[in-house]
């Protein structure tokens, strides 16, 4: 819902009753991103912009639409080629490219938010972030690429290979397959904006004809999905998800309804980012949008608490494999946890701001757990959004509550508190978490929770993890422009 991520739904833009202005629209406060410093008069019958940050948000609409009354329990996919499983994970997070480690270090509340030091970013307003150091694609990428290659492209790269195989499909066993019948949806919310600054950068300082021939093939957004078939010769369905934070969702959704559809037995999917970079960090800052927390920066994300002043970027990638169980079990692959659904929505409201009404977050849980056959009383764990800004986390909370009416058996926790937003990437890293809760038992936490907001009535986990045994789970992301995205995951049960 925009409004809830971070980059991608800010809460930068505030309405005029959450500002303090007249609830008919003829007045709202002015906001310097997140820190209201003037009211403005705004004409009753008059929505002209002001600019990007100072665009007023139009007044919800009123939209007829609710969840279908559940008229019987609902009903779990049973047949084995559309029921659809997890049978590999890889990532390239900023506690590394291990999956064990990289969930440890999210269950002992590690923060791997520090000072940027990948450029200057001395002269930057923030200048801290979830940059990932020491990252090495030897072994996934040769060299001569590798040194071409836009981040973005290799962090997907790496995550998409570990991915294949954790799911034991390595190159010897992939020249067995029928590869047209796997597919790839790599997502990714910026594209290699490394590439693009520095095909900028050339035409602007030496002219056009110093331009890289891979400025172009290296800065759009398909060529993650691309570039892992190439290596992996996977000629199944192909193509890039870009709905900014919620990619990564909107890519698991997708890749299930093909899997469901019969048109491919396994899909790699996630998404992948890099906006770590002077680019990136300085038009997010345009946006008001970041923490300002640089004295604390492992302090800077803190979703719920009351004193969070804005998100803290992030990059990396997430990849899972997902397959039919008929395929899983013909090969005997290990599965690790169930897809069970999933929904993606609009709140069709505004560029950044969440709808007051709440209905595009709460419809979209609703409908996920429709398609997954899932009554909301089985759900006990949700991985929340959760981007540490002020109308964000507050806006998904009220969602929540509207879909789970007794929420005295669920937790939620915000990964980004210790990650940061991952952007395009949020949703593979956090989907990936959420699996391990569900193998492991223990939830982590959401660290930084000191001042907790009092309308936070659900256990957040706060500060040390804790043991749950997850019957099922949800994952949310959302997006600028109102992308909404929620999917399903359980234990695997025969």
């Amino acid at each position: 819902m925009a409004g809830i991520a971070g980059p991608c739904s800010s809460g930068v833009l505030f309405r005029a009753r959450e500002a303090g202005g007249s609830i008919n629209g003829a007045s709202m406060a002015q906001f310097d991103g997140l820190r209201q410093v003037e009211s403005m008069h705004m004409p009753v019958n008059g929505n002209k912009s002001n600019g990007f940050a100072f665009t007023s948000a139009p007044k919800c609409r009123t939209i007829k639409a609710m969840a279908s009354p559940t008229v019987s329990a609902p009903k779990r996919e049973k047949d084995p080629k559309k029921r659809t499983v997890i049978t590999g994970m890889g990532l390239v997070s900023v506690f590394g490219s291990d999956i064990d480690t990289f969930y440890n270090n999210l269950l002992e509340g590690e923060s791997g938010i520090t000072l940027i030091d990948r450029f200057d970013a001395s002269n930057f307003s923030v200048r801290f972030a979830g940059q990932i150091r020491d990252f090495s694609s030897k072994g996934y990428i040769d060299g001569k690429n590798d040194r071409r290659l836009d981040d973005c492209w290799r962090y997907g790269i790496v995550a998409g290979k570990k991915a294949l195989e954790d799911a034991n499909l390595g190159p010897q066993v992939l020249e067995t397959m029928d590869r047209t019948r796997i597919g790839v949806i790599v997502g990714t919310g910026m594209g290699g904006l490394t590439a693009f600054s520095a095909g900028v950068e050339s035409l602007i300082q030496k002219g056009y004809k110093k331009i890289s021939p891979f400025f172009i093939p290296y800065s759009i957004t398909n060529m993650g999905s691309a570039l892992l078939a190439i290596d992996t010769g996977l000629m199944g369905p192909n193509y890039s998800i870009s709905t900014a934070c919620a990619t990564a969702n909107y890519c698991f959704y997708a890749a299930a309804n093909h899997i469901r559809r019969g048109e491919a037995d396994i899909m790699v999917v996630g998404g992948t980012e890099a906006a770590v970079m002077p680019t990136g960090v300085g038009g997010f800052i345009a946006c008001r949008a970041l923490s300002q927390r640089n004295d604390e920066p492992h302090r800077a994300s803190r979703p719920w608490d009351k004193d969070r002043d804005g998100f803290v970027m992030g990059e990396g990638a997430g990849v899972l494999v997902m397959e039919s169980l008929e395929s899983a079990l013909n090969r005997g692959a290990p599965i690790i946890a169930e897809y069970l659904g999933g929904a993606v929505t609009c709140d069709a409201h505004h560029m950044t701001d969440p709808r007051s009404d709440g209905l595009g977050v709460s419809s979209c849980i609703t409908k996920s757990l429709e398609d997954a056959g899932v009554s909301p009383e089985e759900v006990n764990y949700v991985n929340a959004h959760a981007t540490s800004t002020l109308a964000g986390d507050l806006a998904e909370f009220s969602a929540i509550k509207k879909v789970f009416k007794d929420t005295s058996e669920i937790k939620i926790n915000g990964t980004k508190s210790m990650i940061g937003h991952g952007l395009g990437a949020a949703g593979g890293l956090e989907a990936i978490a959420t699996i391990k809760a569900i193998n492991t038992g223990w939830l982590h936490p959401t660290i930084n929770q000191d001042n907790l907001e009092p309308a936070v009535t659900i256990d957040t986990v706060p500060n040390v993890k804790k043991q749950h045994e997850v019957n099922v789970a949800i994952s949310n992301s959302f997006g600028f422009g109102g992308h909404n995205s929620v999917v399903v995951f359980s234990p695997f049960s025969p």
